[in-house]
This record gives structure tokens, C-alpha cells and sequence, in this order.
């Protein structure tokens, strides 16, 4: 059996910081008690999370001249990137307040994110995973996850549609070919709002809204749904049934929730591929994703106890101590 080894089709951003007491409302104009730059981008933060939880994962996209860096940085983490291309172009970068609360705001500038690589006519057999964001071109994402179907056996496909797609592109997304979507609760209310073309009220219980979702006639009922909550927790839906799972229980307070999405997701995947490589089946029973879940859970909720995103996302060995 072939180790399991996800493919990352994501961001690099260089990621400026600029503290803050309150997140700065519209016409107003505020001072900043701290400026940092750090690595980031959801493709690389996702990327670097899986490799922290003990997956193996190459990242695959492109910087700029000034973002050599990350490549490096990446590398010595952990993160393959035999397949991130220097291009003509300025890196991405994300604009990120953070304030005193934990809260954060963010504006993206895609730069070599968006720039067209070359679209392959297959995926690399070694490939057991694939895991998508919304910060590269739309039309590279939609391709990739094509190519995940077309291959044999097809590979286990994950897509974390944030930012949210336009209406158009919801409505051109291959979902037939998705195996997990995972979103936030306003993800999820978005999407269910194109798809279904319903306005959704705004304390419509999650439950709701995922089953919404899943009858939207362009939606694939087979997708399974991973729907993060905060510090409500998660909800999970797939055709065995739905589950809750509570947030992990924080030792300090809150301080920067920024990467814990990241963080999530790239412990979740790496759960799918530690459950892969165990089991003949890649079918999840009900308690089997409420480990991977509790284990993800928990790996965010150390992450919103540091500060940044990428130094803020625990190993592995971290949640055992």
C-alpha cells in the first residue's frame, strides 16, 4: 500500500501583522502597537499543520523573488516544496489585524497566487490526498480536483472553500468529485445561501443549514460536511449520521485565533491519512472521525492560546504532554 501523502494546491503569503486594541471600524483611523512579518498563506499554513500532526505533504504553488524565503522556511518545517515555483511577480500577502481579544481581520493580496502554473494532465500516483483553499486561481483548483477522480484508486479529496467563492463559481464547482468540504459556520450559511438562493436567518441552528445545504439540487449528497463552530466546537455530517464534538478546553486565555482554521484542517487531514494507512476501507465510521476530530479540536485550541499562525500550530507530541 502506498504511505499516505497529501498533495496542498495552496497560498504562500507573506503575512504583515499589525496589532491593535479594536479592529478598525470603517472611516476610522487607529495606530498599531506592533508590526511583524511572518509565513503564511492557507496553503502553507494547511500545509505545515499537516506536517506538525506527522503527515507527509508537499505544497505546491508559487512566490515571487521577494519570497524565497518561505521556501526555505517551509523545508525546514517539514513541508516538501520541490513543487513551489519562483515567479514574475510580487509574493501574496495578507494584511492582518489582530486585536487585543484574540479577534482578527484580514486582507488578502493574491499576487503569485494567482499566477497561471502550468495545469498537469495527472496527479502524481503517490498521492493518497489533496487539499484545496480558495486563494489560488479558481480555475487551477477546479482542475486539480478533476484529476483527483481520474486516478487509480481516486484520491481522497478536501476543500476548504475560504475565502468563499462568487456565486458563479459555486455554481461551476465540480462537488461530484468532492469527498470533504470543510467550513465555518459563516462558510457554511454563504454557500447555503447561493446554493439554495434562501436567505438563511441568523440564529438557524447549524444542523439546519448543513441539511439545507446538503438538499441544494447542485449540491453532491455524498460530500461529507466539517462544519467548525468556534468555541461552540465542530458538527459533522456524513451518510453515517451527524456528530458534535465539543472545543477543547483551554488551560490560558485566548490570544490570536488567526491560524486555528489552518491549524484544524491540517490536523483533520492528517488524520484521514493516518486512517487510511491503517484501514483497507477509506470509509469513516461515526467514532473513528470522532477521534480525528477530538484531535483537531484540540490542536486548535493550543493554537489560539500563541500568537501568530504558523509558530502557533502545535506537533503532534504537544497534544500528549
Amino acid at each position: 500500500m502506498t504511505p499516505p501523502r497529501c498533495l496542498v494546491r495552496g497560498s504562500l503569503n507573506n503575512d504583515e501583522y499589525l496589532h491593535v486594541k479594536n479592529l478598525v471600524r470603517a472611516g476610522e483611523t487607529i495606530f498599531s502597537t506592533k508590526y511583524e512579518r511572518r509565513a503564511g498563506g492557507k496553503g502553507a499554513n494547511q500545509a505545515v499543520a499537516i506536517a506538525k500532526a506527522g503527515g507527509r505533504v508537499d505544497l505546491l504553488g508559487s512566490v515571487g523573488e521577494d519570497g524565497i524565503w518561505l521556501i526555505q522556511y517551509l523545508q525546514a518545517i517539514g513541508v516538501s516544496t520541490d513543487n513551489v515555483s519562483v515567479v514574475e511577480t510580487h509574493t501574496g500577502r495578507a494584511m492582518i489585524q489582530v486585536a487585543d481579544d484574540g479577534e482578527n481581520s484580514i486582507i488578502l493580496y493574491p499576487g503569485a497566487n494567482f499566477y497561471p502554473l502550468p495545469l498537469p494532465r495527472a496527479l502524481d500516483s503517490r498521492y493518497t490526498h489533496l487539499l484545496l483553499q480558495n486563494e489560488v486561481l479558481f480555475s487551477s483548483t477546479q482542475t486539480y480536483l478533476r484529476l483527483s477522480k481520474s486516478c487509480n484508486p481516486p484520491i481522497i479529496s478536501i476543500f476548504n472553500p475560504s475565502p468563499i467563492p462568487s456565486k458563479e463559481q459555486v455554481a461551476q464547482f465540480p462537488w461530484s468529485n468532492l469527498d470533504w468540504l470543510i467550513v465555518n459556520q459563516g462558510e457554511a450559511t454563504a454557500l447555503c445561501e447561493i446554493l439554495t438562493e434562501e436567505s438563511i436567518l441568523k440564529d438557524t441552528p447549524i444542523s439546519e443549514i448543513i441539511a439545507k445545504l446538503c438538499d441544494a439540487p447542485a449540491f453532491y449528497p455524498s460530500t461529507n460536511i466539517i462544519c467548525t463552530l468556534g468555541a461552540k466546537g465542530v458538527f459533522a455530517h456524513t451518510l453515517h449520521g451527524t456528530i458534535v464534538v465539543p472545543a477543547a478546553s483551554l488551560r490560558g486565555p485566548v490570544i490570536d485565533t488567526t491560524g486555528a482554521g489552518d491549524c484544524f484542517t491540517g490536523f483533520f487531514v492528517a488524520g484521514l491519512m493516518e486512517h487510511s494507512a491503517n484501514k483497507v476501507s477509506t470509509t469513516l465510521s461515526l467514532p473513528e472521525l470522532e477521534s480525528i476530530l477530538r484531535t483537531s479540536v484540540e490542536a486548535a485550541g493550543i493554537c489560539v492560546q500563541r500568537r501568530g499562525t504558523i509558530e502557533s500550530i502545535p506537533t503532534r507530541k504537544e497534544l500528549t504532554q
